[in-house]
């Protein structure tokens, strides 16, 4: 009879396991967002998977020109408003290029380290500020600059210290260091 119980005690517990890792395998997947078409698994870091994204290839290049891999790898968290490379296609001809020669490589840091805030702020956090703010949130970014949320109907919008705007395009797309925004236009801090 003992050896009975203790047969479905293990059954018990070896099925409990494996629903339970099943459900948070399901919930995993379920936040898992498609970029570049690519799957972001939150369950890894900021760069792992950025790199597979086909969308962010100019970004990726350029934080690998910076020297920030190691930094994005870290624990965080971090908020990173990526841009997409149409994004970056919008600069001034030239311009990426520039930056990604190696005498730039402080102001490439400048730049990319100002599509970056500390700590992990959703979309949801960010309209929060924006509605406590009276129609604006200001956030200081990892290179001390600062950037400017406001909401354009229902797009979240930033600007940055020249006025350019910047629209998220996709948001919250959840990492195990943090989180990444998506934006269509770099961003830039006044240099």
């Amino acid at each position: 009879m003992k050896t009975k119980t203790f047969i479905s005690a293990v059954t018990l517990a070896v099925a409990l396991m494996f629903g339970t890792s099943a459900m948070a395998q399901t919930k995993m997947e379920k936040n898992t967002k498609m970029v570049g078409g690519a799957e972001m698994y939150p369950s890894k870091d900021i760069i792992s998977n950025a790199v597979n994204s086909k969308d962010h290839t100019t970004l990726v290049a350029a934080v690998k020109a910076a020297e920030l891999v190691e930094t994005l790898q870290g624990d965080g968290p971090f908020t990173v408003f990526a841009p997409t490379n149409a994004a970056f296609d919008k600069l001034p001809k030239g311009t990426v290029e520039t930056l990604l020669k190696t005498e730039n490589k402080a102001k490439l840091q400048a730049v990319l380290t100002y599509h970056v805030i500390a700590g992990k702020f959703s979309g949801k956090d960010i309209m929060k500020a924006i509605k406590k703010g009276g129609g604006k949130a200001t956030f200081k970014t990892v290179n001390g600059g600062m950037l400017t949320a406001m909401m354009d109907g229902k797009a979240l919008v930033l600007k940055d210290s020249a006025g350019n705007k910047s629209m998220i395009t996709i948001a919250d797309v959840n990492q195990s260091n943090g989180v990444i925004h998506v934006i269509d236009t770099v961003v830039l801090p006044g240099m």
